[in-house]
Formats: structure tokens, C-alpha cells, sequence
């Protein structure tokens, strides 16, 4: 497809459609539609009103609202207006809320786009935190979106340039400062020609996503990608897949979508229901690529997923295994599309840097082809000094090319760090050239993949310092993945020199802690006599992650997991109000090894948001419209929870 606009304004601008646009779904039945001209027409409606406020191009707005169609009427207001659109990620928790803030005060002239509700939240969690300045300019430089009623007057439209920051993606980052990747029209543009080529999209391609509109994957594969075509685009709330994944494909076969995405979050979370309710006729004949990305592929989840679903019309071939990243706008290498995929078996004793590769079924690990190289993208593997290496050749993967971040918002130390002298970024990624393809081997730093989330050990690391008595090289966060397991295991070792019984305890507080802040569930905590480092003090990760893959702290887990079983078993209760026996038996079903208790916090005892996802469907199906998942939160015991809905249902 030729491609003659060079801003996204200039694409939309091309395609103002008045039949073809986004379908938004926010639940079973609740469904809103926008084509592509009144997107326009919206967007230049709240623009004036961000005018009006008082923001000005080149100021920064903070895009923070769950609803899909809220966030893209901004999201484009921003772009007609030359003001920069940041993307940031809403949830309850305060991982999320320092994110925000973090980024709020990295930025040079912020303001934030969201409801008031998230507003009142966010003052609040700024005034217990002792965070006076931040709560101050909260106020001060939120715009409401329930303030905006009339948008029939027009804001004034700015000529953006090609080399214009079209929109700043944010990394995660707990409790270091998140990296904002400065992406330009050039960039975006570049990518969304190397996304359309390299799989085949037209306009008649009908697109369906649940992925954020805050991740790269959801915003560009799935949103500016068919603003591009002025092709079709269904949008699934996020929190809607995850409480019912199975309207995923239901709503797509009702759509006759053909362009779908998910990591491998969302093929297990789907089979895992799939598995325990069925789901009604539907039809998938039309799908033709099923982009895989965003996390480390699993072969055998994407042979159980196409097989499964194959009874209902999925063709074998649909999986489209691909890599990117949001310094390069998305989009870095791609199979041919309608090819199987392809895997290779490597040994797993030669993936170092500079190792050449051998292929061998001993000792091995699997691993799936992500194609080559998109057009106008440059990919090279390199050692630790950044000398190219050869093909079959474990090494850094650095990129270049259009589609490629020229930096990092206001981070010059990170950008001399990251992008060599002659422009070649380090994705911070391993890979090898296998016959020609692409194979991500690893991470150079150490990435911790559970349930969908992406984890950093230091971060985990450096949120538990926070209980005090974990000092800093005292406790090691790591991602532990056993033969035949498609995700990691989050492991925490923790320096313990004490009995069980003393170590009980901290078990609870970091199950508690972790969950709180990340979302995560840990799987294991686990004492050791000793914590390996190199003579400079590194801390040795992997040595930790071997011995406990190879079954070292069995007896001691053993232990540990009888002596907790044994002090919940203690607790027994005669449960007589049937609100609270309907929780309590809802709660112990999903989490079978677990026994809870009334009075037991769900975040202590440490349950994953998967979990989570699947106590509120089952609640919502016994108590319909009286909890939303963030009620859980708030309400994280059976007998607090029980208390708040038989509230609610006098109210």
C-alpha cells in the first residue's frame, strides 16, 4: 500500500470515513460507534476546551482514563492541537499512582486528562504520602473530563511536522523513574508502513483488540494502524477481557474480525475459562493473522490455543509470531505471513554472549522464529562492546532506521548509554540469526514475566527494602521457569539464618507487600544461608535460579508450605450468613491451594490478578452490578467484602 501522509493528523485526515471507524465494547452488550470523521470532529471539540484551559502546543497531556473512547478523543485532541499525548495506565493501586506522579514531575509542562473521580484519588494518596507539592498540582492542572459537555465549538488545528513528537510512551517502573520514548509522526508513520507491508493489511482487514490503548501493541499495532486504512476497529475494554475473556472471540466471530492480537497472557487466560465453561458457536474462518508479541512466545501455547480453537473454524496458520518494542514504534521483525510457525531447539548451556549456537534436543530450550526485519528497520547482534557478530551468534540486538527512537525524554545519561555514537539503539533484548530469522534468546536484564505482567527484579527488590529488616543484597528477586511451564515463577530468596518458624512471618509480609504494589503473586519465599556474588558485588541471580529449578530448596519449601497450612487450618469458623458463605466458598474454589478464611486479605496471602480476575466474574454472576473489581481492593476480606455488598443492596 502506498503511503503519502507523513502525520498521523494527515492520516486521519485522508480516511474520514463516515461508515468505517472503531466500535467500542465495553460489555456484553454495550456497545457505542464512531466513525472515523466524527473521531475527527470529537477530537477538535475537546481541543478547544484544552485551549481554553490554557494548554498550549508543545505542552504535555497525561492521558489518563480507562474508558477506550474518552482516552482516544483526547488522544487525537492532543495531536490536532500540537500538544503531546502521554499515555499512562489507570489502576487502584499504588504502584500505578506513584508511576503518575513520577512521570507528572518528569515533564516540562504537564497536564492530566481524567475523570473526578481518579483526581479526588489521586489528592488523596498525595496527602497521606506527605506529598503536599504533587497534590497541589494535581489540582491545579487537572481537565475533567466530566467537565466538557459541548464540543460544537472547534479548537485550532496545528501543522505538525514530520520530526514532531507525536506522543511519549512511558515505561513501567515501580519504584525507579519510568523512561518516556520520544516517538515522532516520522516514527509512527515509518512503523505503520512496515506493519501494513509486512503482514498484508488492506481496508478490508477488520480489526478487533483488547489490549490497552497505553501499550505500544494496543495504540499502534491495533488503533493507528487501521486509522491508517480507514479499515474497521473493534476495541474491548481491557477490564472486560479480563473478566470475560471468552466474549474475546465470541464478539470477533460476531464481527467477521480477521486481524486479532494477544501475548501469552491472553491465550492462557482464555483457555483456562474456555476450559471450565465452553463457549457458544462461533466461527473464526475469518481470522488470518493473530499478531503474538509483547512478551516472550510460547510454542506450546500457541499449538494449544490453535488447536483448541481450531474446532471453531481457526486455521493453523493464523498465529503471527512477531518483536518489537516501543523505541521502535512497535514494529521490528515479522514472519511471512500464512507461514507455520517456525521453532528451534538450542542448548541451553551455550546462550551466553558470543556463544555460537547449537542446535541439539538435549539440554534444550525452544525457541520461536520472529521473522526478519521490517522495512526501513536495521537490525545487528552485537557483543558487550557493541562489535557486530556473526549469524548463529548469541548477542545484543541493537536497531536503527526510521521507525527507531531518536532518545529517551530528558535523559541524556540513559541515551549516551543506550545509542551508540553512530545512531544504533540497545533494546536491552539477547537474540541469535538462525537460518536467516530472528530468535529472542533472553533479556539482558533480568525480566520477570507472570500472568501478563513484565517485573523487574530490582524493582521487586527495592519495594521490599521497604519492610526494613531486607537490606539491600539481602534479598533477591528472580523468575524461575521449570521444565514445561509457559510463564515464569516469581521467587523471592531472602538472606535467613533463623527456624522456620521466625521466617513464617516475613513470608506472609512479602506475599502481602509484593501483591499490593505489582499485582503479582509470589510463588515461592525462600530462606538461604547465602546470597552469591561476583568479587565486584554483583549479585549472581542465576546461580539462585539454577539450584532452585533443580529442586535444592524442596525440603525446606516443604516445610514451610506444612507450617502455614497447619496455622490456617487453626483458624476454623462456623460461617452462618450466606453472603459471606457465597464469597468464601467462591474464593476457595479458585484458589484451591489455599484455605481462606473470613477475615483472611487477599493481598496477604498473596493471590495473582488472574485470580483476582476470576473471583469478580464469579461475583458479578452471583451479585450483578453491585461490585467492580477495584470494590475488591478497598473490601479485601470475605467478612469486609460480605459487609459492603449487603450495604449496597439495602442502599
Amino acid at each position: 500500500m502506498s503511503i503519502s501522509f507523513t502525520t498521523l493528523t494527515q492520516a486521519l485526515d485522508n480516511n474520514l470515513s463516515e461508515t468505517n471507524g472503531i466500535n467500542y465494547l465495553s460489555g456484553g452488550n454495550d456497545e457505542s460507534s464512531v466513525c472515523y470523521k466524527d473521531l475527527k470532529g470529537r477530537a477538535l471539540g475537546i481541543l478547544f476546551h484544552l485551549q481554553q484551559s490554557g494548554i498550549k502546543p508543545g505542552d504535555q497531556l497525561i492521558v489518563h482514563t480507562a474508558n477506550n473512547e474518552f482516552f482516544l478523543d483526547a488522544f487525537w485532541a492532543g495531536l490536532y492541537g500540537g500538544i503531546i499525548p502521554v499515555p499512562v495506565t489507570t489502576a487502584s493501586n499504588d504502584e500505578h499512582r506513584f508511576k503518575l506522579l513520577r512521570i507528572l514531575k518528569q515533564l516540562e509542562t504537564p497536564w492530566i486528562y481524567t475523570n473526578t473521580k481518579s483526581r479526588d484519588q489521586l489528592i488523596t494518596f498525595c496527602e497521606k504520602n506527605n506529598l503536599d507539592a504533587e497534590a497541589e498540582q494535581v489540582r491545579n492542572k487537572c481537565i475533567l473530563i466530566e467537565s466538557i459537555e459541548d464540543i460544537s465549538q472547534l479548537g485550532q488545528i496545528f501543522d505538525a511536522k514530520s520530526e514532531d513528537t507525536a506522543f511519549i510512551q512511558f515505561s513501567s517502573g515501580s519504584t525507579s523513574d519510568p523512561k518516556g520514548v520520544v516517538l515522532t509522526h516520522k516514527n509512527l508513520i515509518t512503523t505503520i508502513r512496515a506493519i501494513i507491508d509486512g503482514s498484508n493489511l488492506t481496508s478490508e482487514d477488520r480489526f478487533f483488540s483488547w489490549m490497552p490503548l497505553t501499550h505500544d501493541m494496543g495504540m499502534i499495532g491495533n488503533h493507528l494502524t487501521p486509522v491508517a486504512l480507514c479499515a474497521d476497529l473493534t476495541l474491548m475494554d481491557t477490564s472486560v477481557f479480563v473478566r470475560r475473556p471468552l466474549l474475546w472471540l465470541t464478539k470477533a466471530s460476531e464481527k467477521k474480525s480477521t486481524i486479532l492480537c494477544s501475548p501469552n497472557f491472553g491465550y492462557k487466560h482464555f483457555l483456562k475459562v474456555y476450559e471450565a465453561k465452553g463457549i457458544d458457536k462461533i466461527d473464526l474462518a475469518n481470522v488470518r493473522l493473530i499478531f503474538n508479541g509483547a512478551e516472550p512466545i510460547s510454542i506450546e501455547l500457541c499449538e494449544q490455543f490453535l488447536s483448541t480453537m481450531s474446532a471453531y473454524g481457526l486455521k493453523s496458520n493464523t498465529m503471527f509470531p512477531v518483536y518489537g518494542l516501543a523505541e521502535a514504534s512497535l514494529a521490528v521483525s515479522f514472519p511471512v505471513p500464512g507461514e507455520a510457525i517456525k521453532t528451534t531447539k538450542l542448548k541451553r548451556s551455550q546462550l551466553a554472549v558470543g556463544d555460537e549456537v547449537k542446535i541439539s534436543t538435549e539440554g534444550a530450550m525452544t525457541f520461536v522464529h520472529v521473522g526478519k526485519a521490517v522495512r526501513d528497520c536495521e537490525i545487528r547482534i552485537t557483543d558487550i562492546e557493541n562489535n557486530p557478530l556473526r549469524d548463529h551468534s548469541v548477542g545484543k540486538i541493537q536497531l536503527k532506521g526510521g521507525n527507531v527512537t531518536k532518545g529517551y525524554y530528558r535523559a541524556e545519561e540513559i541515551n549516551r548509554q543506550l545509542i551508540t555514537t553512530d545512531g544504533w539503539l540497545d533494546t536491552g533484548d539477547l537474540g541469535v540469526f538462525v537460518d536467516g530469522d530472528l530468535i529472542i534468546t533472553g533479556r539482558i536484564k533480568d525480566i520477570i514475566f507472570v500472568n501478563g505482567l513484565n517485573l523487574y527484579s530490582h524493582d521487586l527488590e527495592n519495594i521490599l527494602h521497604n519492610l526494613g529488616q531486607l537490606e539491600l543484597g539481602k534479598v533477591v528477586a528472580t523468575g524461575a521457569r521449570k521444565q514445561n511451564n509457559n510463564e515464569d515463577e516469581l521467587i523471592i530468596f531472602i538472606l535467613h539464618r533463623g527456624d522456620i518458624e521466625s521466617f513464617i512471618p516475613l513470608v506472609k509480609e512479602v506475599n502481602k507487600l509484593i501483591n499490593e504494589q505489582t499485582g503479582a503473586e509470589v510463588k515461592n519465599v525462600v530462606p538461604v544461608k547465602r546470597i552469591p556474588k561476583t568479587t565486584s558485588g554483583k549479585i549472581q541471580r542465576h546461580l539462585l535460579n539454577n539450584e532452585y529449578i533443580n529442586g535444592e530448596f524442596d525440603a525446606v519449601l516443604s516445610e514451610i508450605h506444612s507450617v502455614l497450612h497447619m496455622a490456617n487450618n487453626t483458624h476454623e469458623e462456623i460461617v452462618t450468613d450466606s453472603v459471606e458463605s457465597s464469597i468464601l466458598q467462591i474464593c476457595n474454589a479458585t484458589i484451591s491451594d489455599k484455605n481462606i478464611t473470613l477475615d483472611d486479605n487477599l493481598f496477604e496471602i498473596g493471590i495473582s490478578s488472574l485470580a483476582l480476575a476470576d473471583i469478580h466474574e464469579q461475583l458479578e454472576e452471583s451479585f450483578p452490578g453491585k461490585i467492580d473489581i477495584s470494590d475488591l481492593f478497598d473490601h479485601p476480606t470475605v467478612r469486609e467484602l460480605a459487609v459492603f455488598l449487603e450495604v449496597t443492596d439495602v442502599a
